[in-house]
């Protein structure tokens, strides 16, 4: 840890961390998965050594990403955690001090797969896991053949450099998985991504399909008065262009910093999680949620 991008303030749980150093990795990946799980460790220790305190990388970062068709042989591909991969991940996290945030394909049982998230404190010991709750359909995204939806509820864990949250890509369209997320108490709501552009859809619609997907999360920083952090991967893979453009927003909503498109990149922004407090007593949005009229989001929908 770099102490010159850490500051602590006194609570009544002792001296925490309030400025963190974030780091969104960004990477292409290929069809092996030790490249990629080599480059990964290789990037978490190139960003501890230029100061981050949380590394996080991006949706599946082990291989190409494998819903472009249904297809059982990728199964192979899956782990369970703890696994050899979450273990390369551990070791990390414990050998330069940071928190990890690793996005794997989780063998739970025979038959039975997640697409799962896992958090490592700076000593290499497993925070915990999150389990994907919204698993998608599209047109070369078809995760329902290979994940089940997640059963552990939205979550967030504490860490020596803060308490944060993970949902996983799909989840970065719902408004309540981010407000369920903050409410378990995350100052930080990381949002590991595969999202890029078909090949017919580009031109029309990619300038459009971008800016959602960053002022989706955008909002829920605001909304909830959080930092929100989603790293994504570039490149080519099969018939999707991953249109990376990691970036962090502060709790107002201000972009801190933005990756390329097209390069791989290491993102590292510096967040105040004092900022927090401050801004969710001037904008008091969960003092003023009218928890007794909200029943019917229950309901899939008012007939």
């Amino acid at each position: 840890m770099n102490a010159a991008n850490q500051t602590t303030t006194n609570s009544a749980n002792g001296a925490r961390p309030t400025t963190v150093t974030l780091a969104l990795v960004q990477s292409t990946c290929v069809e092996a998965k030790e490249p990629n799980v080599a480059k990964a460790v290789q990037r978490i220790a190139e960003a501890a050594a230029a100061g981050a305190n949380i590394v996080c990388l991006q949706e599946l970062f082990a291989g190409q990403y494998p819903c472009q068709t249904e297809d059982h042989a990728r199964f192979d591909e899956a782990e369970p955690i703890p696994g050899p991969t979450s273990d390369r991940l551990a070791a990390a996290a414990a050998e330069h001090g940071v928190v990890v945030v690793g996005s794997l394909f989780e063998r739970r049982a025979a038959g039975l797969y997640h697409n799962t998230a896992a958090v490592f404190d700076a000593d290499g010991s497993l925070a915990g896991i999150y389990r994907k709750m919204h698993i998608p359909d599209d047109p070369l995204y078809y995760e329902k053949f290979y994940f089940t939806p997640g059963d552990l509820g939205f979550r967030s864990f504490q860490t020596k450099f803060g308490r944060i949250g993970v949902c996983v890509c799909w989840d970065q369209w719902y408004p309540e998985a981010a407000r369920l997320t903050a409410m378990s108490g995350a100052e930080i709501i990381f949002y590991p991504t595969a999202i890029g552009w078909l090949p017919d859809e580009k031109a029309r619609y990619g300038v459009s399909q971008h800016s959602a997907w960053q002022t989706m999360m955008r909002s829920h920083a605001i909304a909830n008065g959080v930092f929100v952090a989603a790293p994504n991967r570039t490149g080519r893979e099969g018939q999707i262009e991953f249109w990376g453009a990691s970036f962090v927003s502060d709790p107002n909503g201000n972009l801190l910093a933005e990756a390329s498109h097209d390069r791989e990149e290491t993102l590292l922004v510096e967040c105040n999680l004092g900022k927090v407090d401050v801004v969710r007593t001037h904008w008091p949005f969960l003092r003023d949620r009218r928890i007794d009229a909200y029943g019917d989001l229950t309901r899939r929908y008012l007939d």
